[in-house]
């Protein structure tokens, strides 16, 4: 488990299913990793529900990330979307999430990751990010690399609120305030948030945080 000092690395993309999945699962890591100068990239799905993607646009503006919005997340769209960006560090969901939606996501990135990587270099790493009370398919997420994100608690707080659409004050708002104590409460801090690293071409990452 790596609870080293934070450094962030050049370039993030966050893939999610969803228009609040990356301020709920990591926008307290997404907002340090932007005021530390990272380019930070989050993308999403085009809704059909009505002021969604204005949600998703002002959610993304707090946490000091560029919105990228897609259609389908299929393998031949993540390819362009990593052929695009290169980034240093993709996020995602586990690809054991509970919810399907998750899962169908997390897949095609993971189909996509092998010809990008091969071509590019890029991503370096790979990490999936918390779920619904730290709860897979397959049991907990396991404590690997939790960031501090105490001083941009905030941030994730304010962005997810954005999201005025859906069920933030009385289930998902609630939710990330447990998971942020308790992952800080594992290193020792107020708030934190916690990242797994898949393999990419059979490689795990070296360095100790992001």
């Amino acid at each position: 488990m790596s609870t080293m000092p934070f450094a962030a690395p050049a370039s993030v993309l966050t893939v999610m299913a969803h228009p609040d999945d990356a301020e709920l699962w990591a926008g307290g890591t997404l907002a340090r990793c932007s005021a530390s100068g990272a380019a930070v990239t989050i993308a999403v799905p085009r809704h059909t529900q009505p002021g969604r993607d204005a949600e998703a646009a002002a959610g993304a503006a707090i946490l000091g990330a560029a919105l990228h919005e897609y259609d389908h997340p299929t393998a031949a769209m993540l390819r362009e979307l990593l052929l695009a960006i290169r980034p240093e560090v993709v996020i995602t969901h586990p690809l054991r999430d509970v919810h399907a939606d998750h899962r169908t996501l997390a897949e095609a990135l993971v189909t996509a990751l092998p010809d990008v990587v091969i071509a590019t270099g890029h991503p370096r790493r790979v990490y999936t990010a918390d779920s619904y009370n730290s709860l897979t398919l397959d049991g907990a997420i396991p404590a690997h690399t939790i960031i501090d994100i105490t001083e941009t608690y905030e941030q994730k707080r304010r962005a997810l609120a954005a999201h005025a659409s859906q069920p933030i004050t009385g289930h998902f708002g609630p939710m990330a305030e447990t998971l942020a104590r308790l992952w800080g409460s594992r290193i020792g801090v107020t708030h934190a948030e916690n990242f797994v690293p898949l393999p990419v071409l059979g490689r795990l990452p070296a360095a100790p945080a992001l």
